[in-house]
């Protein structure tokens, strides 16, 4: 789906996270950072996945990542997914969709035989020169961590 690669440098993106805090991938410099774009807070899929995320995030923390999740879902509801499960991560809430766009992961889907537009979801771990490291586009959610790890 996406239009990026491996190698490629990733997107000088900048957004908004759940606490109105802003991010952006300079933010980031001498840190791994994974970013995973998920279709919407709270649905089963993004749940399992950002749990899993959460579940490990020591892990993550050790190994000299940070993590930052991205839906076009409002910081009220990015709020509101955050505190449910105690998220220790930012979650990026992406309404005017530029962050999700400039990654190239908005476009056709698929659900129950009815087409529209919506987020696929993926993942991008970008190492710490801003160069993309690894595309996920087939992610388990329920082992996501592993996945990058």
């Amino acid at each position: 789906m996406t239009h990026l690669k491996i190698g490629d440098k990733a997107p000088n993106f900048s957004g908004t996270d759940q606490n109105g805090k802003t991010h952006s991938l300079a933010d980031y410099k001498g840190k791994k950072l994974v970013v995973f774009f998920y279709p919407k807070a709270n649905t089963p899929g993004c749940t399992a996945e950002a749990c899993d995320l959460r579940d490990n995030y020591e892990r993550f923390q050790a190994n000299n990542y940070e993590l930052l999740g991205v839906s076009a879902d409002s910081a009220k509801a990015q709020k509101k997914f955050e505190e449910k499960y105690s998220f220790p991560f930012a979650l990026l809430a992406d309404e005017d969709k530029s962050v999700i766009e400039a990654f190239g992961v908005w476009g056709p889907k698929k659900f129950m035989g009815k087409e529209y537009d919506g987020i696929h979801r993926t993942t991008f771990v970008i190492d710490e020169n801003g160069s993309i490291e690894n595309i996920i586009s087939d992610v388990k959610t329920k082992v996501h961590a592993s996945q990058i790890l």
